[in-house]
């Protein structure tokens, strides 16, 4: 396991705050720009997303339709929505029904190395942080697999800081390479590639890959990215068009709620997944459903409040706008909440979970430090039994490679 010097982070530290500078909007050498306009659609949907505007009636007729529009997805995120909440559960659980039946996946991350290069002001990992730095190595890596392999799972999740230099392509190419001995399913969420990085990493096993967005809104993201290639908003929201053409079988979505207005945060994320989708059909969607939490050495933001029955609304208009779309939530939610999301919307769920850096293999507890803290805590077993005991069906992998 590596570990960084300070001497070396200061001076990674004065190139970030030099690079702070940099226009948000202008990509970087070495960046695959595409010739695409799903950024500018989204951008210019978000912003003229007046959610005031609906009314009730607006609301009714979204729920009383079977396909529904991106006017109606707006309609049941608005203000005008929330007494319909109770109806919109009822629908949206129709809906998981009709296409995943009671079955709910299960997976859990790894995070295999936690040095970063950007400043992200609310985020446990960036750059400033004064946290435990560390990174495991392939043998370590294989063990923590291993270890998590024992409990049945057959998904994982392999995440690293946003580092090229500690993390590059090939380390996490070797990572997936393990990956492939002990698991059906392999997904990423690391930094943003170009298409023909994302291509190598499908040859070395990963299915899909997962991108935060965090907020939408551009102007609010350059005041949360102060530093590091996660400031080049264009860059980060073309990553899963850039997957999807790397061969890339599924791509995930997700802001980050509470950085931003919410309401028009998952309205860009919903149609971000949706054009997508439609411009390439055969791919898997995904979509994630944080709030903000705590993080280590944070003062620096205080978090627009996004309440529980507000969080409900979010993932329930996801499920009536997509079908098909699979709905992640995550444990920075707590069990009662995690568990009620499993039996109206949401069809996957993490179990085991620990954001450190080496915590299943025995030796390696708790090397590096936690992006952030989680609410639910439970095993493996624990998450599977209480689902078994809400009528659900837990399910280890959806896929199977012939």
């Amino acid at each position: 396991m590596e570990h960084i010097n300070e001497s070396i982070l200061s001076e990674e530290i004065k190139e970030h705050q030099k690079e702070a500078r940099i226009d948000h909007m202008v990509y970087l050498p070495g960046m695959e720009a595409l010739k695409s306009d799903i950024t500018k659609q989204v951008v210019e949907a978000m912003e003229a997303y007046d959610y005031d505007s609906y009314t009730a009636e607006d609301v009714r007729c979204a729920l009383a339709k079977r396909n529904r529009t991106p006017e109606d997805f707006a309609a049941l995120l608005s203000p005008a929505a929330e007494p319909f909440i109770e109806e919109m559960a009822q629908c949206a659980k129709v809906e998981k029904e009709n296409h995943f039946g009671n079955s709910v996946c299960f997976f859990t991350p790894l995070y295999i190395a936690n040095y970063c290069e950007n400043y992200c002001i609310y985020c446990g990992f960036n750059c400033h942080n004064r946290i435990r730095r560390a990174k495991l190595n392939a043998e370590e890596i294989e063990a923590e697999m291993a270890e998590i392999a024992k409990s049945g799972l057959q998904e994982i999740l392999i995440l690293t800081g946003e580092s090229r230099k500690m993390s590059d392509v090939e380390y996490i190419g070797e990572a997936c390479k393990i990956a492939r001995k002990y698991f059906k399913v392999i997904g990423l969420e690391v930094y943003p590639m170009n298409s023909e990085e994302y291509a190598y990493l499908h040859e070395c096993g990963a299915d899909y890959v997962t991108v935060f967005q965090e907020t939408y809104n551009s102007d609010k993201y350059e005041t949360l990215h102060l530093a590091g290639h996660k400031r080049i908003f264009p860059y980060r929201m073309e990553a899963q068009e850039r997957a999807i053409r790397g061969g890339m079988r599924g791509v995930g979505f997700a802001a980050l709620l509470g950085l931003d207005d919410f309401r028009k945060d998952a309205f860009a994320t919903g149609m971000h997944a949706y054009l997508l989708q439609r411009k390439y059909p055969h791919a898997e969607i995904a979509f994630s459903c944080p709030r903000l939490r705590p993080i280590i050495n944070n003062d620096k933001i205080n978090p627009m409040d996004v309440h529980e029955k507000q969080l409900l609304q979010v993932v329930t208009a996801y499920r009536l706008f997509m079908p098909y779309a699979s709905i992640t939530v995550s444990t920075r939610e707590c069990a009662r909440v995690r568990d009620s999301l499993m039996e109206i919307a949401a069809t996957k769920i993490s179990a085991g979970v620990s954001t450190g850096i080496g915590s299943h293999a025995k030796g390696l507890e708790d090397q590096g430090d936690e992006q952030f803290e989680i609410s639910d805590g439970r095993t493996v077993k624990q998450v599977y039994d209480a689902l078994l005991e809400e009528g659900l069906q837990p399910v280890m992998s959806d896929y199977i490679y012939v």
